[in-house]
């Protein structure tokens, strides 16, 4: 096998490792807690201690219908992770769709009240960047969508569309030009006449969390940012991520969120070492690695693209490779 298709498959399994990690350990409870405290307006103002105890952790989902709908997600008791990463959903003559988290959470009651907690479907997605191949809102829109129709014949049966449960798909986007957060949701606007149609309209709702490629400072005003930022960094050390999640957020991730956290960081320095000692190898410099991915998306050729660039054809096909 050639030294560059070794070299570009060992930096992809590092990478998938790495993200793997990522995502095992925002499924702690105390993480998924502090991102519904700032997010889902049914929990602002709550403390995450006692968002932990409403997130279930046994949901009791069952065999997925032949609509489409989620597998079972699982409790890991010893860790007190939601796992169940890999659901997915499958249907014929459709791709193959992985959620990375999804559970279910108790709203919180109301003083006096006895009956049954309503429930809504929380979706997690991490996401390295905002993708350039397609516009992120319509994936999300897509899993929002799927996350809904998945609760037939398990959440509601036949026409009682009054059970539907709400739903949030949150995705926490690293390495974004500033720090933000959007909520996209239904709105209901009168066109002609004085009605008001009934029904769930804060049904579908997606979060957008975008995490800038700088840490946040202390007290900021960017307390979750910082705290996922901290959690996913690949250039903070374990001593350093332990030191603000421990210290300015009173959360202890446990040993296995300790090793996990030491194994991502490792694999996160890995990654960037063989990705920038490949192109360091090559002469390839980040800004012209950017303009030939740039001109390859608009349709110029290898051959072009290598003229222009003043590089050799396999140092451009070595770049896209790599992008891809």
């Amino acid at each position: 096998m050639d030294n560059g298709i070794k070299n570009a498959v060992k930096i992809t399994d590092k990478e998938a490792q790495y993200d793997e990690k990522a995502k095992h350990l925002l499924g702690q409870k105390i993480i998924l807690a502090h991102i519904l405290a700032r997010t889902v307006k049914e929990f602002k103002g709550m403390k995450p201690q006692d968002i932990v105890s409403l997130i279930e952790g046994n949901p009791q989902i069952g065999i997925v219908p032949a609509d489409p709908g989620m597998t079972n997600t699982m409790e890991d008791v010893e860790s007190g992770r939601i796992t169940g990463i890999n659901t997915e959903n499958s249907e014929i003559n459709e791709g193959l769709i992985r959620f990375d988290i999804v559970f279910y959470v108790n709203m919180p009651s109301k003083d006096g009240e006895k009956s049954v907690p309503a429930q809504m479907v929380i979706n997690v997605e991490a996401q390295k960047d905002n993708p350039e191949e397609y516009k992120l809102l319509n994936r999300a829109i897509f899993y929002v969508c799927r996350l809904v129709s998945s609760q037939k014949e398990r959440d509601f049966v036949k026409t009682d569309y009054d059970g539907i449960k709400k739903v949030y798909s949150i995705w926490v986007c690293m390495n974004m030009e500033v720090n933000s957060i959007n909520h996209v949701h239904l709105t209901q606007e009168q066109l002609m006449g004085d009605y008001n149609w009934q029904g769930k309209i804060d049904m579908l709702n997606i979060i957008f969390i975008g995490l800038s490629k700088e840490l946040p400072e202390k007290r900021s005003g960017y307390g979750l940012h910082r705290l996922l930022g901290a959690l996913l960094s690949n250039v903070l050390s374990v001593k350093e991520k332990l030191g603000i999640i421990e210290n300015e957020y009173n959360i202890s991730l446990g040993r296995e969120g300790r090793e996990e956290m030491e194994i991502m960081c490792n694999l996160g320095q890995g990654v960037f070492e063989d990705g920038f000692a490949q192109g360091e190898a090559r002469g390839i410099a980040l800004g012209e690695e950017k303009m030939i991915i740039n001109m390859y998306k608009e349709g110029f050729g290898i051959e072009a693209i290598a003229k222009i660039s003043k590089k050799k054809i396999d140092e451009v096909q070595f770049i896209i490779d790599r992008k891809e």
